[in-house]
């Protein structure tokens, strides 16, 4: 090697050396405030969910989040989302790649808080906890059961992979990571929680750690570390942080979840919050120099399966909406709302930073309406059929989402008071091939009454559909289908057999060679509609479902999410980039409607 060329390799070490050394920064906490390269911040953070924002609109979200006024980005991250099967991770496809959000983020000048669980809540399935773990019959999650931490420490050592080389240390956005979620709401084992620290630190995670929890004194006892910033969903006053300070005066208190919308289960109507009690909470933080983050800025929406449930007592169940709109002040379709600009204008009042204009719009385009047909029935697709003594949940099947059959011949009683223990979550009932009734988890009344019948064997079938895992409280080991056994007048009925439809896009996209030959039950419950339409334009659109009863949408394969005419969600958002300029297919499973009906999208949610 010559002399110059060694001398060039010198230069260019040293060059780099001083550049990367340039843009390292720091983040780190005073006694009370966060510090940015050792000097005071006022976070104003807006929480986006990239696995609730089609890729091709991470930016423009990010920029509407400026454009409000914020300078960081909050974003949970959904362990199920990306480990779907026992140690396969996904962190490259489409909107699974976190690191390229995250370095969008820094692009546009953002900071970035990481809210990785393994527990998110998040009204999301489970959530974010991967729902094959409910194979294991004596689960307990949250804790220090070995089967879970295993588990667990495998997605952390996994996505540390993709995370670590953007922290704040090493010239990225990430400030602070975020251990677990609102623990104190649920247990108390901070054996646990100093656990998950030592794992991520293990695993080069070296900015600090936040905890979040409601401002209640057990709440942050329980959930809270001595060395981490208190996070309080939400700190709304001197009350709220006052009990931070009193469980820990030696960090920062900051609000971590400031809700300027709220969650809808299906039944209910659109949450819809006082915003003027939004804009003094806003309006307090703001003068107060209080660092706070909007939970959240703009929601997204719960596509496929991905839509969680609550549950306050065993008997009760409320699943969550397709939409993740949640009233936010930037709407599902990715457009400011009136509580935006009064934000905007509040904020500005505050900050000594500038704040850019609003990026330009979305295109929306509007679909008139779609002939459909009827294609097939559920019940006459060729499908994995299972042997087994009693029903056993879906999970126990290696199959999370979709829906599960359980059918079995009735011998001894033949009619009279069904019972279904425990139907998770919404079932159809079928003796000899007839509907005979519904039953829905919620409430607790799981009997139906079977009819006489002429036949000498008849056969009961039972189709399940498992519509979101419970994502909080007490009540989250939530398995799917029916969890124990069915009754016929006291008698436990045996001897089933199982068919699994996942409906999942692969599902979907084999429909055809699931056909087979006669099609028998057509014009009977559970029909699949299908439809073709050309389209000259591409752009973002609603279909509007109103026509059809209960089930899920599919555009060119890309399931759109669960419909219901309950309501309050008549139409399902699609983004462009699940259309195609020319022909395109939309494929509708419905429980209840006999009869194809036409579809139209519009450009707009209501």
């Amino acid at each position: 090697m010559t002399k110059r060329l060694i001398f060039i390799l010198i230069i260019i070490f040293n060059t780099n050396l001083i550049f990367s050394q340039k843009n390292k920064r720091s983040f780190t906490f005073s006694k009370s405030e966060l510090l940015l390269d050792k000097k005071p911040i006022q976070l104003i953070a807006g929480e986006l969910h990239p696995a609730r924002i089609p890729r091709d609109y991470w930016r423009h979200r990010i920029q509407m989040t400026k454009a409000m006024g914020c300078n960081a980005i909050s974003a949970y991250l959904f362990w199920n989302f990306h480990e779907t099967k026992p140690g396969i991770f996904d962190f490259d496809s489409d909107n699974h790649n976190v690191a390229a959000f995250i370095r969008i983020c820094h692009e546009e000048g953002m900071l970035v808080l990481l809210r990785p669980g393994p527990y998110v809540c998040a009204e999301w399935d489970f959530g974010g906890i991967p729902p094959y773990l409910l194979k294991i019959p004596d689960l307990k999650i949250r804790c220090m059961d070995t089967r879970y931490m295993f588990a667990v420490e495998r997605y952390i050592k996994r996505l540390s992979k993709e995370i670590r080389s953007l922290q704040i240390t090493s010239g990225g956005p990430i400030i602070m990571l975020q251990l677990e979620n609102e623990y104190g709401s649920f247990g108390n084992d901070r054996i646990y929680m100093k656990a998950l620290k030592k794992i991520w630190q293990q695993n080069g995670i070296k900015i600090p750690f936040y905890t979040a929890d409601g401002a209640t004194p057990y709440m942050l006892e329980a959930g809270s570390l001595p060395d981490a910033a208190i996070g309080l969903d939400s700190g709304s006053n001197d009350k709220d942080f006052n009990e931070a300070y009193l469980q820990n005066p030696n960090v920062p208190v900051f609000s971590s979840e400031t809700y300027p919308g709220w969650l809808t289960h299906w039944g209910e109507k659109w949450a819809k919050p006082d915003t003027s009690e939004l804009k003094s909470e806003v309006e307090y933080l703001l003068k107060n120099k209080k660092s706070f983050n909007f939970y959240v800025i703009h929601g997204g929406t719960n596509f496929g399966f991905t839509a969680g449930a609550n549950a306050f007592s065993p008997s009760q169940y409320q699943p969550d909406v397709t939409s993740y709109d949640y009233d936010a002040p930037i709407n599902e379709q990715g457009l400011p709302t009136s509580k935006y600009f009064m934000l905007r204008n509040l904020i500005k009042k505050y900050v000594n930073y500038p704040i850019p204009d609003l990026p330009p719009p979305i295109k929306m385009i509007e679909i008139p309406g779609i002939e459909m047909k009827t294609s097939c029935n559920l019940f006459d697709l060729n499908v994995l059929k299972i042997q087994t003594p009693q029903p056993q949940p879906i999970e126990n099947f290696n199959q999370n989402q979709g829906l599960i059959v359980y059918k079995t011949v009735l011998i001894g009683h033949k009619s009279g008071k069904l019972k279904i223990w425990e139907p998770h979550d919404y079932a159809l009932v079928f003796l000899d091939g007839i509907f005979i009734d519904t039953v829905f988890r919620d409430g607790g009344k799981w009997e139906v009454d079977l009819p006489k019948t002429t036949s000498k064997d008849p056969v009961l079938e039972i189709l399940v559909e498992g519509m979101g895992h419970i994502n909080f409280a007490q009540f989250m080991i939530d398995r799917k289908g029916i969890t124990d056994r069915v009754t016929l007048n006291g008698m436990t009925l045996m001897d089933w057999t199982v068919s699994l439809y996942p409906m999942d896009d692969q599902f979907i996209g084999n429909i055809t060679k699931l056909r087979g030959g006669a099609q028998s039950s057509i014009g009977k419950h559970c029909n699949f509609f299908e439809g073709k339409f050309k389209l000259n334009v591409k752009g973002d659109t609603f279909f509007d479902m109103t026509n059809y009863s209960k089930g899920m949408v599919y555009i060119n394969g890309h399931n759109l999410g669960r419909f219901w005419n309950i309501g309050p969600q008549k139409r399902l958002y699609c983004p462009a980039s699940w259309l195609n300029q020319g022909e395109n297919e939309i494929v509708i499973f419905d429980f209840h409607t006999l009869k194809e009906q036409e579809v139209s999208a519009y450009n707009s949610a209501n």
